[in-house]
């Protein structure tokens, strides 16, 4: 329900800066508030240097996942980046099968991943408008987003969850994806900020504290707890609470059939995605 706001946020902010500036921002300041809990805790920061490595790449990968979803949506509309973006659990359950063990990609998870993302597209779909190369360069961008994301996740679970805590791993993406943002926005964008509202001051918190430095920090829990293919179809869930919550509740429209047939298409996709594999051996007799 806390990261459905954020695309809504990251809207509002975009109004008075630029979006790889304000990603940067974001992770800038939520790395420092990472920092100082870990000095405060008397962690070392970088126990070996293969950590270093792997830190540096999750920093990249993250940078470019935000990169992505924050310029895309100057090209296209939120309802489509939402949409090109939850292709994330699909990336991530391909990457879990084909990196991870014990996570493997089965009948009925597949049919709950696809039929969660039947449902995002449900509710999106009067809003997803037609398609023409003017928008396409923001679609490909979200698209890509969606890929880093779910590559992130695998990333991060086969090579750092078993050798740190998920306050290093997170300190990790959040402070090695901070320069390599302020370097792209300094090179494409002029000016980085014009002015600063009340509205888009509190959008920039909202992401730099509640999204950045709290609610992914329960996200890498979950990731470092459960398997990712998992962890990743609840996802599904974000848009349709996005919509609810900016929508429904904030803005006081009403709740519109397709959110609801939204919401029953994800939870059922939940549901079968959490269903055993089947067993080969009572498959086979």
């Amino acid at each position: 329900m806390v990261m459905g706001a954020n695309m809504g946020m990251i809207k509002i902010g975009a109004r008075d800066m630029a979006p790889l500036f304000m990603a940067g921002v974001r992770s800038f300041v939520a790395a420092i508030c990472l920092y100082i809990w870990l000095e405060r805790k008397g962690a070392v920061l970088f126990p070996s240097r293969a950590v270093l490595i792997h830190g540096v790449v999750t920093g990249i990968l993250f940078a470019g996942e935000f990169a992505a979803i924050y310029v895309s949506l100057q090209y296209t509309l939120a309802s489509r980046a939402y949409v090109l973006l939850y292709t994330a659990p699909f990336f991530a359950a391909l990457g879990a099968h084909l990196f991870l063990k014990n996570d493997r990609l089965h009948p009925w998870k597949v049919a709950g991943l696809t039929l969660a993302f039947a449902g995002v597209i449900t509710l999106f779909l009067n809003r997803l408008g037609g398609f023409s190369l003017a928008v396409l360069p923001g679609d490909l961008l979200a698209l890509m987003a969606g890929l880093f994301w779910g590559s992130t996740s695998v990333y991060v679970k086969q090579y750092l969850a078993h050798e740190i805590p998920p306050l290093h791993a997170l300190f990790y993406q959040l402070a090695f994806s901070a320069p390599i943002l302020f370097f792209m926005s300094y090179f494409m964008e002029d000016p980085m900020i014009w002015q600063i509202s009340p509205a888009s001051a509190f959008a920039l918190f909202y992401q730099c504290i509640i999204i950045a430095f709290l609610s992914y920090l329960v996200w890498f829990e979950f990731i470092y707890r459960y398997p990712v293919s998992i962890i990743h179809a609840f996802l599904f869930f974000t848009p349709v609470f996005g919509v609810f919550i900016s929508g429904a509740f904030l803005m006081g429209e009403s709740i519109t059939p397709n959110l609801l047939i939204a919401l029953g298409l994800v939870s059922l996709g939940m549901v079968l995605v959490n269903r055993k594999a089947p067993n080969r051996s009572s498959a086979e007799a």
